[in-house]
């Protein structure tokens, strides 16, 4: 029996006893009203409701004689063993064995799509995260934001919601120009300009745009530039696109701003219309030549220049053109997920939403992520003053900083311990969680050397203490992924995983899945080893929702 058929029952012992007393409205009273919790010991039973104590008020009743009424309603319910009153009006469930074994076999069946569940179904969603400029290489802040972005895509996949990732590319303005300078300089073995951008990967894309235009030196300046800076610019791209790639990170979508600014056949562009859409909302104004947007009337510090007295836009121009944009892709919610020196977009954000005819609480959602730090990390040779992402995955490795990264909530600051990271022993969290999902197999491997197979199950065999704790953490796996992906927060599936690896090892310990010596292979032991491949299963896909190998062997 899982948290949600429970509830289901709950539910309909609740309804009547409350519509009984015809004290108060029980109307729209659902199973999401009454919440189910593991107790943390173990003697209290598998489930506790504090419905009783919540609906008391409501109906005219006195909390501990509702929750006894509940109590014996549920004791008549298939696969509840016993219930109990605790305190003021707690309510204590046990199950019998056989319905909380019945998990196992559910979840071996349901392989990869267990844990999946519809509670983000209906909602689009378009998830914006790194969006770096593609003047040089990824690093260190780059990376947590990477890692954090996809497992929430994951989540929110796994929650039944439309999503797609999205990169937004920062392909126009003085930063692309400044870039093209430094590398037409290096490509021509002159001194990097003044403000211009330093590193020897400078030199590396000054050196491949030579050899991909050997006769850069012989055209005009104004080419010049136009030829280094489409050329470094198409290769720096790529060598992001690699690096995600390599960390576990894919993109949907990669939005160019350029297509915000062009223009064709003397149409207006995209950030042209978006002014005009603005205005037709009512909340642009003029003054003083300058196009403004009048953001403070939706919590905004002060209004927006979207476009200056000279005619050109403001950096807020493109980002309301984009905002536009995503909606007419047909993104009812936005997630933009910025670095810690982005407190500022947070107001403006929500005041371009509100601006646009939308609900700022609704539409936007703006998430900081915090600095990260790892201790003895190094510079790179490459770009100077960053330490870049492919450093860090050839120092450290894809897993152990994708689920270091994971473990953690984005708006605190973080300093990982590379020691700690790279150690083989249950020190290491991700290893600790990888070792116990690479025991089920090499359990199931011994198991099959040794005649346990799985044609046979028999759930009520599954009463050992170990057995229990481990069931109960097992059928909370769908409610922690529907958690986690509501609150965008993919540490509560790590901190999840590390606790259910616990209760494996110390179920291994108690509970053999192989017979000794030369005592036959009984049902027990079919039974535990679909316990067993129930337990790797979740591992396996808890993991996978962080970007997280679940190796086989270690």
């Amino acid at each position: 029996m899982d948290p949600d058929v429970l509830s289901a029952a709950l539910l309909a012992v609740v309804t009547p006893l409350a519509e009984a007393r015809r004290e108060g409205s029980t109307e729209g009273l659902t199973a999401a009203d009454l919440p189910l919790e593991r107790p943390k010991n173990r003697d209290h039973g598998d489930w506790a409701s504090n419905a009783a104590m919540k609906l008391a008020k409501k109906v005219g009743a006195n909390p501990r004689e509702l929750a006894a009424e509940i109590a014996a309603g549920l004791e008549s319910v298939d696969g509840i063993a016993s219930v109990e009153v605790a305190g003021p009006g707690f309510i204590n469930i046990r199950l019998d064995a056989a319905a909380a074994g019945a998990l196992a076999k559910t979840i071996v069946e349901s392989g990869a799509a267990f844990g999946s569940n519809d509670t983000q179904r209906g909602t689009s969603i378009n998830l914006e995260f790194v969006s770096a400029n593609p003047t040089g290489p990824l690093h260190i802040g780059h990376t947590r934001w990477a890692a954090l972005g996809d497992s929430i895509a994951r989540l929110l996949l796994a929650s039944g919601a439309t999503l797609v990732r999205e990169f937004y590319i920062n392909d126009a303005g003085a930063q692309m120009e400044r870039f093209g300078r430094s590398v037409l300089a290096a490509a021509l073995d002159q001194p990097t300009p003044e403000d211009g951008y330093a590193g020897e990967y400078i030199g590396e894309l000054g050196s491949r745009v030579r050899a991909a235009r050997p006769d850069i030196a012989s055209l005009e300046p104004t080419e010049q530039i136009d030829v280094a800076t489409e050329l470094a610019y198409g290769m720096q791209l790529d060598e992001i696109q690699a690096s995600l790639e390599r960390f576990n990170v894919h993109f949907d979508v990669w939005f160019s701003e350029r297509v915000l600014h062009a223009r064709h056949e003397g149409k207006p562009s995209l950030v042209d219309e978006a002014v005009d859409r603005l205005r037709e909302q009512g909340h642009v104004f003029d003054d003083e030549g300058a196009v403004w947007v009048r953001t403070t009337d939706f919590g905004d510090d002060k209004d927006r220049v979207i476009r200056r007295s000279n005619g050109e836009y403001t950096y807020f121009a493109a980002d309301a053109a984009y905002y536009l944009n995503k909606g007419d892709r047909g993104f009812a919610h936005k997630i933009y997920l910025l670095g810690a020196d982005h407190h500022g977009y947070v107001h403006r954000l929500k005041a371009l939403a509100g601006a646009a005819g939308e609900d700022p609480e609704k539409n936007v959602e703006v998430l900081i992520g915090q600095l990260v730090s790892i201790n003895g990390a190094k510079l790179s040779k490459r770009a100077g003053n960053i330490i870049e992402l492919d450093d860090l995955q050839a120092w450290l490795g894809t897993d152990a900083l994708r689920y270091s990264l994971g473990r953690y909530p984005a708006d605190s600051p973080l300093t990982l311990d590379p020691e700690i990271l790279q150690k083989r022993t249950n020190d290491n969290p991700v290893f600790y969680v990888q070792y116990a999902h690479a025991r089920t197999h090499n359990v199931a491997r011994n198991a099959a050397s040794s005649g346990v197979d799985r044609s046979e199950f028999a759930p009520e065999l599954l009463d050992h203490e170990t057995e229990s704790a481990l069931l109960g953490a097992l059928q909370e796996f769908p409610r922690v992924v529907a958690f986690a992906a509501e609150v965008r927060e993919p540490h509560r599936v790590a901190r999840y995983l590390e606790e259910l690896a616990g209760l494996y090892h110390r179920w291994y310990d108690s509970c053999r899945v192989i017979p000794l010596g030369d005592e036959p292979v009984a049902s027990v032991h079919r039974t535990r080893l679909w316990l067993n491949d129930a337990t790797g299963q979740v591992l396996r896909n808890g993991l996978d929702l962080l970007g997280v190998s679940a190796p086989e062997r270690m």
